[in-house]
């Protein structure tokens, strides 16, 4: 493990301060592929304590970094700043918080944008399929890397509550406890429909180039479609209505305008276009493709022949809390309530809330007046005790 600057990587965003740790070379994939000098890209928050008891590891959504929260390295806010922290939610006062960068990302682990050190060129779409069983295993070499012996919780949000899963399922003992937010053992039919749409915006822009592009900035209009769509989904069709309504802009954006017979007339639109100009080019576009493919192909219950009751029931757990929001279009109520019927089933002590929200799936980014008790209450009720067992 390092602490280093990122190298020259024109598709890749590492955050300031950003900590490093190798993956075994060699890193076997679910679907085939291996890993040669691959990493993973993570910050700490907190003091882990000498029995290692107080550590908690927190999965990150689709485009997540490893940045989680401001500390003097990097001042920034955390895209979870308001959740963790000195007397928050996740008390980093109590707690040791360990949160990384998916592999196949591109904020600092090897991912398609990486340069492959074999070929000393990215790897474009040379680089493997990546799966969510993938990410949950690069967490748990992170964690032992890291000399903790057994987390106090396991915290998923998005496509982090399938990782989350996915790493208790393959390793029982990892984890005391569990907190699913806005997650699913699966992904719903609807949500792989409105990916594989986001996905075909970007194969079919040209300068795609099937990958060979220069610069993530490149594929700006399959890129900013793609986010669009992602964006539809993310938020709830009641919180656009009561946002903007059919309220007109007075500007058009410059980058909407190419043809004014057409340009955005709508306040809506004008947000769309807004919100994607600072994710154009900040997220590289295989990238986009690889994790997305990989949301849409889990299924916790691959190695229990289609049984998701009988996968969840298998999770070994002393009790778990589960939270997602009503108006969730992406990641739908009923998904969290067949977690907790999953876990019900393996006798695992398990609550869950349905919030009242207007912001749909991005909820636990924006609600935090909604999110931050219930997820105090239930890390506050851990007890401190050392762990007994091994999981390495």
């Amino acid at each position: 493990m390092s602490k280093i600057d990122a190298p020259d990587r024109t598709s890749e965003v590492v955050p300031a301060a950003t900590l490093f740790a190798e993956l075994p070379d060699g890193f076997s994939l679910k679907r085939g592929g291996v890993l040669h000098g691959a990493r993973i890209a993570y910050e700490t928050h907190g003091r882990l304590a000498d029995d290692g008891s107080n550590a908690i590891l927190v999965f990150g959504g689709f485009s997540a970094s490893a940045h989680i929260a401001s500390h003097p390295g990097n001042t920034s806010p955390g895209w979870w700043e308001e959740m963790v922290g000195p007397g928050k939610a996740v008390d980093t006062n109590r707690w040791f918080v360990i949160c990384f960068n998916a592999p196949g990302g591109c904020f600092g682990s090897t991912g398609p944008a990486s340069v492959n050190p074999r070929s000393g060129r990215k790897y474009r779409l040379d680089f493997p399929e990546i799966s969510i069983e993938d990410i949950a295993e690069a967490a748990r070499c992170l964690v032992r890397q890291l000399g903790v012996r057994q987390l106090s919780c396991v915290i998923g949000t998005s496509m982090g509550g399938m990782s989350a899963l996915a790493l208790l399922h393959r390793y029982p003992d990892i984890a005391r406890t569990h907190i699913n937010i806005s997650g699913a053992a699966r992904a719903a039919t609807y949500a792989i429909a409105l990916r594989s749409l986001q996905r075909q915006a970007i194969l079919n822009d040209p300068a795609w180039r099937r990958g060979q592009y220069e610069h993530a900035a490149d594929v700006r209009v399959g890129m900013s479609q793609a986010r669009m769509l992602g964006m539809l989904s993310y938020r709830s069709p009641e919180e656009w209505q009561q946002r903007f309504a059919r309220d007109r802009i007075a500007a058009v954006p410059a980058a909407a305008a190419k043809d004014e017979a057409f340009a955005p007339e709508f306040m809506v639109e004008g947000y769309l276009w807004y919100k994607v100009n600072g994710f154009v080019g900040h997220y590289d576009p295989n990238c986009y493709l690889y994790l997305s493919r990989a949301i849409d192909r889990f299924d916790l219950a691959d190695e229990t022949d289609g049984d998701l009751h009988c996968a969840l029931s298998q999770l070994d757990l002393e009790r778990s809390l589960v939270i997602g929001t009503k108006t969730d279009i992406l990641f739908p109520a009923w998904q969290q309530a067949a977690i907790v019927d999953g876990l019900n089933g393996g006798k695992v002590p398990t609550e869950i809330l349905h919030l009242d929200s207007l912001r749909g799936h991005d909820a636990f980014l924006a609600e935090f007046d909604q999110f931050a008790p219930p997820v105090g209450r239930f890390l506050a009720s851990i007890p401190t005790k050392r762990p007994a067992v091994s999981v390495m």
